[in-house]
């Protein structure tokens, strides 16, 4: 089982995103620490009342992903997630090629539907045609990322004798989809490389229109369902969940409880854990990096 920081991320309009700390120094601890990847998340336009209710501000997180991949050697880079449908699938391609291409074959593309209305009226992309949107995107990155001429007939857009290099180092960039719906799995199912469950409160998953994930209990189930629908693909599947304990940002309290914890996931299958760092001014989240490596990573 693998580990992957979460670049904190800053709540409300107060504080400023690298308050946290510079990136790229966050990422080369990590890296010096053990940790196996760094994630990013994304809202290029969220409104102000989500924000002062408990939103949270982003990077954009390929740019920044671009920042890591110039410093850092090792670590796997993932959005966490790009929202599909808010680009033209040729451009998300393009920036999932060109951070897979800079960083030597260390990218993947962590990808889901979206939630927030507003922020899709902002970006002028209809809300109701995100599945849409999503499954066209599913068809056309492997044919963009082959750099071979391909053409493609969608709802949405039409392209023709289209080439798109240079190729990116892994064929294909691996993708991990977020969300616990059926229709999620069953794109991970059959297209995908990974999956993502959005675990958290019954209030987090009513606001991302999910099914409620919280107890491990939870998770095995929907993780069953996986199963069944993927066959013979499922052991090939990346599993990455996010460990949600607040407690966890005193990596020193309750180790043997943390512990005990990581190892269920571990053997429901989890390949991957994502940890959010901690919010608050530099350098909290460097402290953590270290503290929680040498507790549970390196111990």
């Amino acid at each position: 089982m693998r580990f992957m920081f979460q670049y904190p991320d800053v709540h409300g309009v107060e504080a400023d995103m690298l308050d946290s700390g510079p990136v790229t120094e966050l990422a080369q601890a990590a890296e010096n620490a053990g940790w196996d990847g760094i994630s990013f998340t994304e809202h290029p336009a969220p409104g102000t009342k989500w924000l002062k209710s408990g939103g949270h501000q982003t990077l954009d997180p390929f740019v920044a992903l671009g920042a890591v991949a110039a410093v850092t050697t090792r670590l796997r880079l993932l959005t966490y997630l790009a929202v599909v449908p808010y680009r033209n699938p040729m451009l998300l391609a393009k920036a999932a090629a060109t951070v897979d291409k800079l960083s030597g074959g260390r990218f993947i593309l962590g990808a889901g539907t979206g939630y927030l209305k507003a922020e899709f009226h902002a970006l002028g992309v209809g809300f109701d045609d995100r599945n849409e949107l999503f499954d066209e995107a599913l068809d056309v990155l492997p044919l963009h990322w082959s750099g071979e001429s391909f053409s493609y007939a969608g709802k949405h857009f039409n392209a023709r004798d289209i080439v798109a290099r240079p190729r990116p180092v892994q064929q294909p960039i691996p993708i991990w989809i977020g969300g616990n719906a059926k229709i999620t799995l069953q794109r991970i199912a059959t297209r995908a490389q990974g999956w993502m469950p959005l675990t958290g409160t019954a209030e987090m998953a009513a606001t991302t229109r999910s099914p409620h994930l919280e107890s491990i209990e939870s998770i095995g189930s929907r993780l069953a369902i996986l199963r069944d629908l993927a066959g013979d693909r499922f052991d090939a599947l990346d599993i990455a969940i996010a460990y949600n304990d607040p407690t966890i940002h005193q990596p020193a309290v309750d180790v043997e409880r943390h512990r005990d914890a990581l190892a269920a996931y571990h053997e429901l299958g989890a390949t991957w854990i994502i940890v959010a760092g901690p919010t608050g001014e530099h350098p909290i989240a460097r402290d953590f990096i270290e503290a929680f490596a040498r507790d549970y990573i390196t111990a």
